[in-house]
């Protein structure tokens, strides 16, 4: 026994030995055994990026949201527990969850058949993507109706979700994410459409995790330490999409697309000094959460598809004439037809108007009166002004798979087609950049979209998109000249453009009706409203703040109806309400004269109101007083009498009367103060959470409920006189 007991010790005291010398049992290495048993990891989630407007209100977000699992394995339930944690009745729990998820009851079923054939000791099933996303209502309507119905076995698992808040909402520029699964298993937000599969590497966010140590039970192990990786969240993108002007464009093409049914329709609203675009949109459109509208059609129409542009090209046509000097608007023509070679053109009225001159040709948008033009500066040297206008390449914008658009100039009669917008094509965004040149005295900005791209886990700024001047072919006094000429087409009384006047304020524009070019062959469509009609717009005309280019295709019209109609609906709502949302006076309403508001940086609050209330002005002191850290507008902006300067200061703030006050006024306060104030609505405020004199911190959140410049006239009228400030870019929200 001693020797058999000996042998075994020196046995095993040889084992013990050679594991503790080699590290290894039966060939694997013992610390990654312990590891593989002992060593757990969690994963940090990250949020995909946000893409916020201009003011950092929010488009897009990840949201919570739920999967749902059905437990089959009876082990589920722990011996003894008063309450089956397993499905018992699986009939009836398909039966319970089609009602509230898209899955008819026999394919749940199957789905469980499936599961357990292949395995009959499965765990746990899940039912696709029609158990993914389901809102945190749902999963409640859900837990309530199973537990009426004692229905057990479901779980909800927390997971995320692509959010969208305001719907149907520049759809096309934005795009839409979802949730993907790859062949790995691993489920994950990617971008499929617009801005959302353009930055979709960078608003994909990085998972963190922790790992950490735990006994064969789960438990945490004593002085076994946490590693943290913490996740990182995808970029913020922020657009120079002012989500206000936004809205007033999708409430006007919805109200126009119930009235007239087009068979599409494309709305683009820049700021003509700078080139940010505040609006996009077109129909038909989709809602980015669920999908519904979306077609075959995935083309962001402004920029990936071309058309010809009809008589809004005569714009261009006309700026060529008069930086060449070769324009005299009050020389006379024959009107009505005109020969080049073998091709006849004709005016719109098939006889003309007799002999008269290019400034009344202009007005009721004669093509006759273009070629002429062309006889007098040269066809070749037109076709050299449109492309220093950028028409026939790509504009450059932050959007993918823009298309150059093709200028016809191989013969004489395509380059005379081209004058008055027939033949050669364009993209709307090439119309918008070449149109900024003559609303901006001659300097053509760059059309862009992107503001700045922020990374929120640092909050640097990334990418900041800055304004660009492009070389422009038209000097400032040829770009004052041609905007006269826009104008009078909308005042004149043959002027084509009359529909499209403003109440208050003065426009100028041109309108057009180009042929649609057939699908099926050479040719184009003919018929009432089987035309693209449009206008290109600006306004005030002799300082454009705005430019909208709208564009309506095949409306339905009725008996007495006409295709500037929809068009000029569209263009009249939208930029009125714009022109009011962005404080420029009407111009009939300009009776006092404005002040050069003066820097009151670094001075005393006390002393600067003061003078600012000689002055006229109706100053609002940010914080408990003291210095002046900041002021809005800044020194130098002119101001009329009554005007509201913001004077931030250190200290709590005690709350102002915000009744009337714009929604840009208010979100400079915001700002400035870093109060919590939350806006409803859009146009002026009528209600707030707090009244006025309260003193409140940065915690307490104040909400100001606005209405649109409609519902509140009176406000309007109250107030105009005292907001002219000249209201300048909110960076940051």
């Amino acid at each position: 026994m001693f020797v058999v007991f000996g042998g075994l010790f020196f046995l095993l005291f040889g084992r013990l030995l050679s594991i503790q010398i080699t590290g290894q049992a039966e060939g694997r290495q013992m610390a990654a055994m312990a590891e593989a048993k002992y060593a757990r990891e969690s994963i940090l989630k990250a949020e995909r990026g946000k893409i916020v407007d201009r003011n950092g209100e929010l488009v897009a977000s990840d949201t919570l949201s739920y999967r749902l699992i059905a437990i089959l394995n009876k082990k589920a339930t722990e011996k003894g527990a008063e309450e089956p944690r397993h499905v018992t009745d699986f009939d009836k729990t398909a039966e319970l969850l089609s009602g509230f998820i898209p899955m008819e009851k026999e394919t749940m079923i199957q789905i469980r058949d499936s599961a357990v054939k292949n395995n009959p000791e499965v765990y746990q099933i899940e039912f696709g993507k029609a158990g993914r996303d389901i809102s945190h209502e749902t999963m409640l309507a859900i837990k309530e109706a199973a537990e009426k119905e004692g229905v057990t076995g479901l779980q909800f698992i927390e997971d995320k979700k692509r959010f969208y808040p305001n719907g149907d909402f520049a759809s096309y520029l934005i795009g839409f994410a979802m949730r993907e699964e790859d062949k790995n298993g691993k489920v994950s937000t990617v971008g499929k459409m617009g801005l959302e599969q353009t930055y979709n590497e960078e608003l994909t966010g990085t998972d963190g995790k922790v790992d950490y140590k735990t006994d064969i039970w789960g438990f945490l192990l004593p002085k076994s330490e946490e590693k943290i990786v913490a996740a990182k969240d995808g970029m913020t993108i922020q657009l120079t999409i002012d989500k206000t002007i936004q809205n007033f464009v999708e409430d006007a093409m919805n109200q126009v697309n119930e009235k007239y049914s087009p068979k599409k329709m494309l709305v683009i609203v820049t700021n003509p000094k700078t080139g940010e675009i505040y609006a996009m949109s077109q129909r038909p459109s989709f809602h980015p959460s669920t999908r519904e509208g979306l077609t075959e059609n995935w083309l962001n129409e402004a920029i990936q598809n071309t058309i010809e542009p009809g008589s809004t090209m005569k714009m261009f046509t006309l700026a060529a004439a008069i930086e060449e000097k070769k324009w005299d608007p009050l020389a006379k023509y024959q009107s009505g037809q005109y020969t080049i070679y073998d091709k006849t053109i004709r005016d719109v009225k098939r006889g003309g108007w007799g002999r008269i001159t290019f400034l009344e040709g202009f007005q009721r948008s004669s093509n006759v009166s273009m070629a002429y033009l062309l006889e007098r500066m040269g066809d070749r040297t037109f076709i050299e002004y449109l492309r220093g206008f950028g028409f026939g390449e790509k504009v450059g914008i932050d959007l993918p798979n823009e298309v150059p658009g093709i200028i016809l100039d191989i013969n004489p009669s395509e380059r005379l087609t081209t004058s008055y917008g027939q033949g050669s094509t364009v993209t709307p965004i090439q119309m918008i950049q070449a149109a900024n040149a003559i609303a901006n005295d001659g300097k053509m900005m760059k059309p862009y979209v992107i503001d700045k791209i922020i990374d929120p886990n640092t909050g640097k700024v990334v990418e900041d998109h800055k304004e660009e001047e492009r070389k422009s072919p038209i000097s400032a006094e040829t770009a004052k000249q041609v905007r006269e000429v826009l104008a009078s087409t909308v005042t004149s009384d043959v002027g084509t453009g009359r529909k499209f006047a403003l109440s208050g304020y003065s426009v100028g524009g041109k309108t057009g009706t180009a042929e649609i070019p057939k699908s099926d062959g050479p040719g184009y469509l003919s018929g009432d409203g089987n035309y693209l009609y449009s206008f290109l717009g600006m306004a005030p005309i002799d300082d454009p703040q705005l430019l909208t280019y709208v564009i309506v295709q095949q409306p339905k019209l009725e008996l007495g109806q006409y295709g500037s109609d929809p068009v000029a609906e569209l263009f009249t709502s939208i930029m009125e309400s714009s022109l009011k949302y962005m404080n420029i006076l009407p111009e009939n309403s300009q009776t006092s004269s404005t002040k050069s508001l003066s820097d009151h940086i670094g001075e005393d609050a006390a002393s600067s109101m003061t003078a600012l209330e000689q002055q006229g002005f109706s100053p609002v002191l940010i914080g408990e007083g003291g210095k002046v850290v900041s002021q809005y507008p800044e020194a130098g902006t002119k101001l009329s009498e009554g005007s509201l300067v913001l004077l931030e200061t250190a200290g709590d703030t005690t709350l102002p009367n915000f009744s009337g006050w714009s929604k840009k006024m208010a979100l400079s306060f915001k700002m400035l103060s870093g109060l919590d104030i939350r806006l409803n609505g859009d146009g002026y405020v009528t209600e707030q959470s707090l009244s006025a004199g309260a003193v409140i911190s940065k915690e307490d959140p104040v909400v100001l409920q606005l209405k649109s410049p409609e519902d509140t006239h009176t406000i309007i009228e109250q107030n105009e006189e005292a907001e002219n400030e000249e209201v300048e870019e909110i960076i940051g929200g």
